[in-house]
């Protein structure tokens, strides 16, 4: 009866949605099924095969894998170093730090990703001006299919390794300081008690950032849509950027549907792929 409420509140917004996306995915539903129920047709997999055989699917999902396997390492890895620093016990000011550092998560994603744009503005941004400083050119970072990616990633890695830093603070706070006293007396150096004391006691909460990171990173869109609408040269389209247009832009929400059953296959799997990584370190 206690866990009743929150059932049906995850029913309603999680498996209903989930359920009625993969009725539409088999269909044509489009703007002319909006107007007239008559108009819809059930067409099988035939938005899969059609999905498969778009060159711009491919293109957004290589985009994807790329914000992923360079971002998550990025968020986490930074959030983790900020995490041990400010778990030093020679660093004072920890709350003001800890504050300061976890602000950009909580703030407006529209509002921070229009300032880092004019932060990244090719001919007044303040990185360029910083580069001029040492004698580098200026670089064209939303407007140059070769930076676009890495632009957005320096981006989104500032404003969510925030979140990541807070867990992991409170994970490095239930390490056991007996053990990490005892690896000390037996001469282990910094490293070394990281990787065998640290790096096993934090073991569960890195795996849970990992899987939130992935799924985080799989499901980008806000960032390249306000940064640079997917360009240049599609160079920023997500497989999020990509249903957003099948389905707000050309009205297509069959297709919109096959893609976002698509992409919650994806998630699902390297979720399982994790958590089986997760088993076989005793994280789980």
């Amino acid at each position: 009866m206690f866990a009743a409420p929150v059932l049906a509140v995850i029913a309603l917004v999680f498996v209903l949605p989930t359920l009625l996306a993969l009725g539409l995915s088999v269909t044509d539903y489009s703007i002319y099924a909006l107007a007239d129920w008559s108009n819809l047709r059930v067409v099988g997999f035939g938005n899969f095969t059609d999905l498969l055989a778009t060159p711009l699917f491919w293109r957004a999902l290589g985009n994807t894998a790329v914000f992923a396997a360079l971002g998550v390492p990025m968020a986490i890895g930074t959030s983790l170093f900020a995490a041990l620093l400010l778990n030093d016990a020679t660093v004072r000011w920890k709350p003001f730090w800890r504050v300061a550092l976890f602000a950009p998560y909580v703030t407006g994603i529209v509002a921070t990703a229009v300032v880092w744009r004019f932060l990244l503005n090719t001919r007044f941004g303040l990185l360029n001006w910083l580069l001029a400083q040492i004698g580098v050119a200026p670089v064209d970072w939303l407007g140059d299919p070769r930076w676009s990616i890495p632009a957005i990633l320096l981006f989104v890695t500032w404003k969510v390794f925030g979140y990541n830093m807070i867990v992991f603070t409170a994970a490095l706070a239930t390490v056991p300081q007996d053990l990490m006293e005892a690896a000390r007396l037996d001469g282990a150096g910094a490293w070394t008690r990281f990787r065998h004391v640290t790096l096993p006691a934090i073991g569960p909460t890195l795996l849970l950032a990992t899987v939130l990171s992935v799924a985080g990173f799989l499901q980008l869109f806000a960032e390249p849509y306000v940064m640079t609408l997917g360009g240049p040269s599609q160079s920023t389209v997500t497989i999020l950027y990509f249903m957003f247009d099948e389905g707000f832009k050309w009205w297509n929400l069959g297709q919109a549907s096959t893609v976002a059953f698509v992409l919650l296959l994806l998630i699902l799997s390297l979720t399982l792929i994790q958590t089986r990584i997760g088993r076989r370190y005793e994280w789980l």
